[in-house]
């Protein structure tokens, strides 16, 4: 049976529309705010509503579909067989939180590990960054254009701050001479966003430690319609399954990077 890539997008489409309203309308509201992990790991009652819209709705269009999300409503997978869908119904929460702006509604639907459609929506901004395999990229309803080689000099990237400073994980010998030799770094608080920049080429590189799937899931359908490069520090490809580092890019940046920056200089574990 042939999936209808068409019919899944447009139902995938007015899904982020009023999870995106219902997010807007929440703004009014007072949120009940939860921690994690740790004090900087929040989820409030929006994430959870708003993923358990996405899971109720999907599983009502098609039982067959599998689910993977944030907060745990969605399915428990050991592959990525099938049609699968990993969302993310709030990526940003801090920003959620303290700034009611710089989050978003991340949602990518693979299918047998083959990203086919990808999503990120900026709900404050009203953008839709969204993208077809082999049908291109698109920020609303104007298509992106391919990613154009950028010199590593005139690059700006995205990582975290802590990183410009001695730190127990991560190494500044690696990624102390990277932030000096790039024209500017970044840190916008959502992982889903700075994917959406490096497909505009707003940035041009993102690096992260240890990102789970439902952060990357939908960003890397619509970088690699634009001619960008998504995969772990190491050069190798995402399973989807669990959570890994990241390394997102224009191809020049992230090949010279990886190349000059990363390669045989990262620990492995």
């Amino acid at each position: 049976m042939t999936t209808n890539w068409q019919e899944i997008d447009l139902f995938a489409k007015n899904l982020i529309d009023r999870a995106g309203e219902t997010i807007r309308h929440s703004f009014r509201n007072k949120l009940q705010i939860e921690t994690k992990s740790d004090a900087n790991d929040l989820v409030t009652n929006m994430d959870k509503e708003i993923e358990k819209f996405f899971v109720e709705k999907i599983n009502a269009f098609d039982s067959s579909h599998h689910i993977m999300g944030e907060e745990g409503y969605g399915d428990q997978l050991t592959s990525m067989d099938g049609v699968v869908w990993i969302v993310d119904p709030i990526d940003g929460t801090m920003n959620f939180v303290h700034q009611q702006r710089n989050f978003a509604i991340s949602v990518g639907i693979y299918e047998d590990g083959v990203g086919m459609l990808g999503y990120i929506y900026d709900v404050v901004l009203d953008e839709l960054y969204h993208a077809h395999k082999g049908h291109g990229a698109y920020l609303n309803n104007s298509k992106l254009e391919m990613l154009k080689d950028v010199k590593l000099e005139e690059s700006i990237l995205a990582l975290n701050t802590t990183w410009v400073t001695p730190h127990d994980r991560v190494p500044y010998e690696v990624f102390g001479p990277l932030v000096h030799k790039v024209r500017g770094t970044r840190s916008y608080g959502s992982a889903a966003l700075e994917m959406a920049y490096i497909a505009t080429g707003r940035i041009d590189g993102y690096l992260t430690m240890r990102l789970s799937p439902w952060d990357i899931a939908g960003g890397k359908v619509i970088i690699e319609e634009v001619g960008g490069i998504v995969t772990d520090l190491f050069n190798q490809p995402h399973t989807l399954l669990s959570k890994a580092s990241v390394f997102a890019g224009n191809p020049a940046v992230h090949k010279i990077i990886y190349e000059h920056y990363l390669k045989e200089k990262l620990p492995k574990s």
